[in-house]
C-alpha cells in the first residue's frame, strides 16, 4: 500500500509540473499572487489625508485649531474655501476628503461664555479614512475647547492644577493592542494571502479525480492503485500537499520578510493551521471532483464557494452584525475557522490552545470530506469497471 501511494503522489508530482491547469494555479499564480496582495498595501497606514477649511471666524482660536489640525498624522490642508458650495464641489469632486468649518463670530461666543459649533464635513463614501479624520479631528477641536476654558480658569486666578482638574476631571488612556499604528500592510497582506490561497486549492483540487477523465488517464491511475480509492485519495492530497508546503516556504521566507510583515514566534503554529486549512481545502475539492464528472461544473461550484469566503470570513465586517443566515453559510468555509484561529495565533500571537476550537472545526472539515470522497469514489471505479467490462463483451 506504501509503495502504490508512493507512485500515486510522484505521479501526481509530475502531472502538477505538466498541466497547465495545475502549474499556472499552483505554481505560477502564488508568488504573483502574494507579492501583488502584498503590494497593495506598501503605503501601511493613511496619511496627511486632503481636507478643507472654511474660516469665517479669522480668529487667533480658529487659527490655533488650524494649525492644530495639521500637526496630525492624518490631515493635510490643502484648500482654505470661503463658502459652503465651494466646500461641497471640492468634496463631490474628490479634491478633499473633509472639510472644517469655524462660523462667523466663534471667538466672541467663546469670550461671552457661550457656545460655539465647529462642524466637520465627512465623505463618508471613503469609509475608513473619513473615519481616520473624524478621530483626528474630534481629538484636536476637544482639546482645543478644554484649552480655552483652562485659559479663563487659569485669567481668573486659579492655580493650573486646580484649572486643569475642572477642565478634564477624568482622564482616558488608550493602549491599542496587536497593531498600535492601525498598519494596514500587516493586517490585510496576510489575510488576503492566505483567502487567495485557500481560492487557488480547491480550484485546483476540484479537478483531481475527474480532470482524469478528461485526459483519459483515469485507467492508468486506477491500474497504479490496484483499484484502490484509498489510495488514490492519500496520495494526491501527499501530493499536495508538498506543493502547499512549498508555498508555505514562499510564504513566511520571502513575502512576509520582504514586506516586513513577519510577526516573530509564530512560524510553527502558522504552519500548523495552515496544513490544516490546505488540507480542508484538498478535502472540499477532492469531494466535488468525486461526485461530477464534469469539470466545468465542478469548477463553477468551486468559484461559487470559495469566492465570497473573504467577506463572511468576518475579516472586515463583524459575523455577529451579518444576518443570521449568513452566519450560518459562513460556518461552512474552512477559511471562516482558519481565520479566527490565525487571528489569535498569528496577530495576537497567542498561546496555541487558544485556537483549539478553530483546530477542531478545520479538522471536522477534514473528517467529513476525505471518507467522504473516498465512498463516492469507490463507487465511480465500480462504474468505471462495469462500463469497461461491458464494452469488452
Amino acid at each position: 500500500m506504501i509503495n502504490t501511494i508512493w507512485k500515486i503522489v510522484i505521479r501526481e508530482w509530475k502531472r502538477v509540473f505538466r498541466l497547465p491547469v495545475h502549474y499556472w494555479v499552483l505554481i505560477l499564480m502564488p508568488p504573483l499572487l502574494f507579492c501583488f496582495y502584498s503590494y497593495i498595501y506598501i503605503n501601511p497606514k493613511l496619511e496627511n489625508l486632503p481636507i478643507a477649511v472654511w474660516d469665517e471666524d479669522q480668529s487667533p482660536v480658529s487659527r490655533e485649531l488650524t494649525f492644530l489640525l495639521e500637526q496630525t498624522a492624518t490631515i493635510h490642508i490643502t484648500h482654505q474655501v470661503n463658502s459652503l458650495p465651494e466646500l461641497q464641489s471640492l468634496i463631490k469632486r474628490g479634491a478633499v476628503l473633509a472639510a472644517v468649518h469655524f462660523p462667523a463670530n466663534m471667538y466672541h461666543s467663546l469670550q461671552t461664555r457661550h457656545p460655539a459649533t465647529i462642524t466637520l464635513y465627512t465623505n463618508g463614501a471613503a469609509l475608513v479614512p473619513a473615519k481616520l479624520i473624524y478621530k483626528d479631528a474630534a481629538q484636536v477641536i476637544i482639546m482645543g475647547g478644554a484649552g480655552v476654558t483652562l485659559q479663563k480658569f487659569v485669567k481668573s486666578g486659579m492655580n493650573s492644577p486646580k484649572a486643569m482638574a475642572l477642565v478634564q476631571p477624568i482622564k482616558l488612556t488608550a493602549y491599542t493592542l496587536y497593531n498600535a499604528d492601525y498598519n494596514y500592510q500587516n493586517y490585510l497582506a496576510p489575510g488576503l494571502i492566505t483567502v487567495g490561497l485557500q481560492m487557488l486549492i480547491i480550484m485546483v483540487s476540484v479537478l483531481l479525480l475527474n480532470y482524469e477523465l478528461k485526459t483519459n488517464t483515469m485507467v492508468e491511475l486506477l491500474e497504479i492503485s490496484n483499484n484502490n480509492a484509498f489510495a488514490v485519495i492519500i496520495g494526491k492530497t501527499l501530493a499536495h500537499i508538498g506543493i502547499a508546503w512549498l508555498n508555505f516556504i514562499l510564504i513566511v521566507a520571502v513575502v512576509l520578510p520582504l514586506f516586513e510583515i513577519s510577526v516573530p514566534g509564530t512560524t510553527l503554529k502558522f504552519f500548523l493551521l495552515y496544513n490544516l486549512l490546505s488540507l480542508a481545502c484538498i478535502g472540499i475539492g477532492m469531494l466535488v471532483s468525486s461526485i461530477f464528472n464534469d469539470t466545468m461544473l465542478a469548477t463553477d461550484i468551486a468559484l461559487f464557494y470559495t469566492s465570497p469566503a473573504f467577506v463572511f470570513s468576518g475579516f472586515t465586517f463583524p459575523r455577529w452584525a451579518m444576518p443570521w443566515y449568513d452566519q450560518y453559510y459562513s460556518q461552512i468555509m474552512p477559511y471562516t475557522h482558519f481565520l479566527d484561529g490565525f487571528f489569535k495565533i498569528y496577530y495576537m500571537n497567542l498561546p496555541l490552545h487558544y485556537a483549539f476550537a478553530e483546530i477542531f472545526s478545520l479538522l471536522l472539515f477534514i473528517g467529513l470530506t476525505f471518507p467522504l470522497s473516498i465512498i463516492f469514489f469507490r463507487l465511480k471505479i465500480k462504474k468505471i469497471i462495469a462500463n469497461e467490462n461491458q464494452s469488452m463483451a
